[in-house]
């Protein structure tokens, strides 16, 4: 995107007192970020949830010289930025309505491609728990070599699931309470440096933004919309590592966890979230593996095999595997009715059809792969 374009997307969520949602909503109605700062206060006062005071605030633009500073941050970094409604977005967040309008990343990792899942837990781990967490991502390495680990980059659990990515080849993410600018704790910045090279670093801070304990609460969210599943690996009964579970659960994500013997502090957590039916039992790869019904998906022979077995297509189904083939990232519904010029309804209608059938898979989104 250029220059111009992000200073206004960026600029959007520095206005005080609009979250994402509100300003997801605002944008909604003008058509565009820029376009929110072009409009006249007296309409943007009119909308919803704004108001007197917000469309003062933005009438303003003081916000833009801000997001100037950081685009320069960006450009000489070579920070990737993602927005909202861009294709590259994680598909998966999207379906979250709390999900960040920007996202900043670094690194080399295609966070819309490979099974996703989230390792959290206690900051204090036991060698129990980590030893669970090194030999779940290792099995998970020989089962499912497009995993990618999800975790925020803390001591405890979450440098104990980096660490254990990379030795496995696994692609790993942290996300990440601050901005880009620096890593918190430094003591993990080696590991980081690595996971750049294969994974990447992601939050929605600026630079400049510290690691305020509000912040990570609020990256517990991205963990838990990143992924498909999130993995407790043990928890006190309080703690990050449940609040990223409560809101995986509120994402109507399946949500894992390592039991533990009911005098232990550091599996009270775990216990309760799987006492509670808020987190299905596990003991190793293959129960995830089971859940997520993920056990045969890298079948090269079985795939090869559900293809001949494919009945004729039409000429309008052709042409949806046609644009399929030619993107692999997959499209979403109103994407392939516009490509290909047909009523979404009827888009839709062709679409479900073939899922039956086995030539297109849906995931999470509306958006359509087809089955290689």
């Amino acid at each position: 995107m250029s220059d111009e374009t992000l200073k206004y997307k960026i600029g959007i969520t520095l206005i005080k007192g609009i979250g994402n949602n509100l300003a997801k909503n605002l944008i909604a109605y003008i058509g565009s970020a820029e376009g929110v700062f072009r409009e006249k206060q007296k309409n943007l006062a009119k909308i919803p949830g704004i108001g007197d005071v917000l469309s003062a605030e933005i009438v303003a633009q003081d916000v833009l010289k801000r997001a100037e500073q950081e685009i320069e941050f960006i450009v000489k970094n070579k920070i990737q930025t993602s927005y909202f409604t861009d294709r590259d977005y994680p598909y998966r967040l999207k379906e979250c309505p709390d999900s960040p309008i920007m996202l900043y990343s670094k690194g080399n990792c295609d966070v819309n491609s490979g099974k996703f899942i989230g390792i959290v837990g206690t900051r204090n781990a036991t060698e129990t728990g980590k030893e669970n967490c090194r030999k779940l991502i290792a099995d998970l390495a020989v089962a499912q070599p497009n995993a990618v680990i999800v975790s925020g980059l803390a001591y405890g659990v979450d440098i104990c699931a980096h660490k254990a990515a990379l030795d496995a080849g696994l692609a790993t993410i942290g996300v990440v309470g601050h901005g880009l600018d620096r890593i918190y704790p430094a003591a993990h910045r080696p590991t980081a440096v690595k996971m750049i090279e294969n994974g990447a670093l992601l939050t929605e801070y600026l630079s400049l933004t510290n690691p305020d304990r509000p912040n990570f609460v609020q990256r517990n969210r991205i963990i838990a919309g990143l992924c498909d599943a999130t993995v407790v690996v043990e928890s006190a009964v309080r703690g990050g590592a449940l609040i990223t579970a409560e809101v995986a659960n509120d994402y109507n994500r399946d949500v894992f966890a390592f039991p533990g013997r009911v005098t232990d502090e550091w599996s009270a957590g775990c216990n309760a979230l799987i006492k509670n039916n808020k987190a299905s039992l596990i003991e190793s790869a293959v129960d995830i593996l089971k859940f997520m019904n993920w056990e045969n998906q890298n079948s090269t022979s079985n795939q090869s095999v559900q293809m001949a077995l494919f009945p004729d297509l039409s000429d309008e189904e052709q042409a949806i595997v046609t644009a399929l083939r030619q993107n692999l990232d997959g499209y979403q519904l109103n994407e392939l009715a516009i490509l290909l010029e047909k009523p979404i309804s009827k888009i839709s209608s062709l679409l479900l059809e073939m899922e039956f059938r086995g030539v297109v898979k849906c995931l999470p989104g509306n958006l359509y792969r087809i089955v290689k």
